[in-house]
């Protein structure tokens, strides 16, 4: 019998909250053992991660249970990526190893999955935490500590439209791992379509994107897990608010207008990504790395220009064509 989900674990050098999350899904997925598969993707951890996915395999005998040790370690985005092409199941949802998650989760996503047949993209709304002081936080476009602020469970709205007004609202709601269940066949899809993906901090958004853009979209009312700010990956990369600002946020919303996006969306999604830079960022890596950030500027604020100028354009040609049918209107009442 085909399974339905594949829960994925990518983890690295965290053995201890690998056990602490292969613990509760040992307990949440009871009932659904037929339903599911379980892989964990080690990174080539240092620590006794293989131990503890040696004992949850034997604990969780009656599920099937698959590991991977990749020979060097990847990165966390390739990592990511193994988890999503090695999967034959109709959907895949890789989680993170320390990300709070209910126990109802599971059998919501479950009964979404078997209820939506031409489902392909669905986001489990979450809320925020900062790691260091615990006080709820939420992106400044969204009021309440809900991440996601729309409603569509009944899975009969517009992908595309859903998925325009999540990404618009937080960048970082359409990339957080453990929010997203992907259909399998389109998320591999899309990653044939971009193959470096893979070296892009924010392509989960582009993947997002695709399946949303190729069936049907449910964004639950109903928070289900947790994620804690701060302690992302990119985060410790010293070029990494550089790169995201102005590389990688830039080529996602190019991909999304690749493969189908409208491209007067994505001009606004890539001026309103410029004015929300940090150029105290570009500034502080200018000092630091001065030949990297001039090679990743000079692209970015070529790009914006052209969007500036296509905008430009298009409210003159609304314009005229706005002064035009006025000026007939004028004429025929003359008449």
């Amino acid at each position: 019998m085909h399974k339905l989900l594949t829960i994925a674990i990518p983890t690295y050098n965290r053995a201890e909250l690998l056990d602490k999350q292969l613990a509760w899904l040992a307990q949440a997925i009871k009932g659904f053992e037929d339903d599911c598969e379980i892989v964990v993707s080690d990174n080539c951890s240092t620590d006794n991660t293989q131990e503890v996915i040696q004992k949850w395999q034997i604990i969780l005998n009656s599920i099937t249970f698959k590991s991977n040790k990749n020979f060097k370690n990847l990165g966390v985005v390739k990592n990511i990526m193994y988890c999503l092409n090695s999967t034959t199941t109709k959907y895949v949802w890789t989680i993170g190893d320390d990300d709070p998650i209910q126990d109802r989760a599971i059998s919501y996503v479950i009964n979404k999955l078997k209820q939506h047949e031409n489902l392909s993209l669905l986001f489990l709304n979450f809320s925020g935490r900062n790691q260091i002081t615990g006080e709820p936080v939420h992106p400044p476009t969204i009021v309440g500590n809900r991440w996601f602020d729309v409603d569509s469970e009944d899975g009969d709205g517009d992908g595309k439209a859903i998925f325009e007004r999540c990404f618009s609202k937080s960048v970082g709601a359409v990339i957080f791992l453990t929010a997203t269940i992907y259909r399998t066949d389109l998320v591999k899809r899309a990653l044939q379509n971009w193959q470096d993906a893979e070296n892009n901090w924010i392509s989960l958004a582009y993947l997002a994107g695709y399946c949303a853009a190729n069936g049907s979209v449910i964004v639950t009312k109903e928070t289900y897990l947790e994620c804690v700010v701060g302690v992302s990956y990119w985060q410790k990369e010293p070029k990494s608010a550089l790169l995201m600002q102005y590389k990688h946020i830039p080529e996602v919303i190019l991909k999304l207008e690749e493969n189908g996006y409208s491209k007067q969306f994505c001009r606004r999604m890539l001026l309103q990504n410029c004015k929300e830079v940090n150029l105290k960022v570009f500034l502080g890596a200018l000092r630091r790395w001065p030949m990297s950030a001039i090679k990743i500027i000079v692209p970015f604020l070529a790009l914006v220009s052209l969007c500036a100028f296509d905008v430009m354009v298009s409210q003159e040609l609304r314009l005229a064509e706005s002064i035009e049918i006025s000026t007939q209107e004028v004429q025929t009442y003359k008449r």
